[in-house]
């Protein structure tokens, strides 16, 4: 189907239902529908917004594109939760229904005061001549699950020096006051973060530029920004677009990442002393991630299990992406360590447990029957060679995850995992790792993997377009390694 921009800015109400149960019913006979994550019901999704817990409830928003698997006219969904596991779908909860955000609602995100969750995003209009306006708007939320608008923006246009990429508030308190950090561009097409102040989350005044010495190779444009402290680290998380490869690093189109460093003086100067960028997830989708602090103080991330400007194997089945499980986040040895949530452990279903030694041999994992799972390794690898295991092995199918003793390196590849949308970007993805008896634990939904080594110190993530037959586990050595396996079907 030809995209047309007429095509993409469509209203889903002024869609005929013919229309949209065709479109459903094209979506339900997908082969790689989801079991355990969060996707759209037809369309696109892409960024996760409003991630808060507010009246008993989490409550999650993300971009959706009702119409079909591409960018057009964005509304926020909304589903909320008890658990974070379990999640009910709560229908639209922003329309582009004012002169504010005519042609879509962009991210944004959700703060709770005076009793209500205040939701900030940003409005995206076009001139006749399609020339982009961004709004930064404000819309709240009360117990009743109402949502209003304000009438005006707290942010009209882009303040001199940037361009129109203006786009994703994040709101948070600190030292008795409301900060808001937007991402940004400057007018040599670099990527900044400016942040503003608030005493009532209505009025804003811009202080400045988060000033950072990521200088070197640091793209076009920074979207999604976030900011957080935990203990006496502050942690700078956005996505910067346009960076250059290097080595392992940076492989994908765009990038996720942070800066670690000591807690930022917003008051004064944005000045930020940290460390290098360093990406959240060594894997081939992860994108625009949000966190929220939840009532027992633990800070939890989830991410967009997709990225932008490519296609999806999906596409022709008129849906594409899906979000990431959700991920703790806590600080050790000065680096973001992404811990699968606790409550995953409530998917668990029948148990399966073995143990293998192999000597430069692989060995099939037979009891193993079933598509979407959750798997727990320890492995103690060879002193040489690849040790790991390979899933989703069909007749001409494999996933292949390794320690590589040579290169100490932890190593994913899926050169033949299936139908692939990105092949321009490489089939393998690396980081670097010199531990030989490591904790692994895998979850496997109908087309995805999510990888955490050592509770969360490296991540892979990977969306997987496998055959229906392709379901088995082996694991392989090229010397002498041990292997305890638990896995649960989910």
């Amino acid at each position: 189907m030809e995209w047309s921009r007429e095509k993409r800015y469509r209203r889903i109400e002024d869609v005929s239902s013919e229309e949209l149960n065709a479109l459903e019913k094209q979506v339900q006979e997908s082969p790689y529908r989801q079991t355990f994550h969060i996707q759209p019901k037809t369309g696109l999704l892409n960024d996760p917004n409003g991630f808060s817990f507010y009246n008993g409830k989490f409550h999650l928003f993300y971009q959706w594109f009702p119409l079909g698997p591409v960018h057009g006219l964005k509304y926020w969904y909304h589903v909320s939760s008890k658990d974070l596991v379990y999640w009910e779908d709560e229908g639209i909860g922003l329309k582009p229904d004012t002169k504010y955000d005519s042609h879509g609602v962009f991210s944004g995100s959700g703060f709770v005061h005076d009793e209500k969750l205040f939701l900030f995003y940003t409005g995206n209009t076009r001139t006749q001549q399609w020339e982009r306006i961004p709004y930064q708007c404000i819309a709240t939320m009360d117990k009743e699950g109402n949502i209003e608008k304000t009438e005006q923006p707290f942010i009209s246009g882009s303040p001199q020096g940037y361009t129109d990429n203006f786009r994703d508030p994040k709101v948070f308190e600190k030292d008795g006051k409301y900060f808001c950090v937007i991402g940004a561009q400057i007018q040599t097409d670099e990527g900044k973060i400016v942040y503003y102040e608030s005493t009532n989350l209505l009025d804003w005044t811009l202080k400045g530029e988060i000033q950072t010495n990521f200088l070197q190779n640091n793209g076009f444009m920074w979207e999604c920004p976030d900011y957080f402290e935990i203990n006496d680290k502050a942690v700078l998380m956005f996505c910067p677009q346009g960076m250059d490869a290097q080595g392992d690093d940076f492989r994908n189109i765009y990038q996720s990442g942070y800066l670690l460093g000591e807690p930022i003086d917003f008051q004064n100067d944005g000045k930020f002393n940290h460390g290098n960028f360093n990406e959240f997830d060594h894997g081939f989708e992860f994108y625009a991630p949000q966190t929220m602090l939840d009532p027992s103080g633990r800070r939890i991330m989830i991410g967009w299990f997709g990225l932008p400007d490519v296609d999806s194997v999906t596409d022709e089945y008129g849906w594409a992406h899906c979000l990431t499980l959700p991920r703790v986040l806590e600080i050790k040895d000065d680096k973001v360590i992404q811990k699968p949530l606790p409550e995953l452990k409530e998917l668990r279903k029948e148990k399966h447990a073995t143990s293998v030694s192999l000597d430069q041999e692989t060995e099939k994992w037979s009891e193993i029957a079933f598509r979407t799972y959750e798997l727990k390794l320890t492995i103690d690898a060879a002193s040489y060679g690849k040790t790991g295991l390979k899933f989703r092995v069909g007749a001409a199918e494999e996933v292949l995850f390794y320690y590589d003793a040579d290169e100490n390196k932890l190593v994913l590849d899926r050169s033949k995992g299936g139908k692939l949308s990105t092949k321009e970007y490489g089939t393998t993805r690396k980081c670097d790792f010199d531990i030989t008896k490591f904790d692994l634990r895998l979850f496997v939904d109908e087309s995805s993997a999510e990888i955490f080594i050592n509770d969360g110190q490296e991540v892979f993530s990977t969306r997987l377009f496998n055959e229906e037959m392709s379901n088995g586990i082996e694991f392989f050595s090229e010397g002498q390694a041990n292997i305890a396996a638990t896995t649960w079907r989910i």
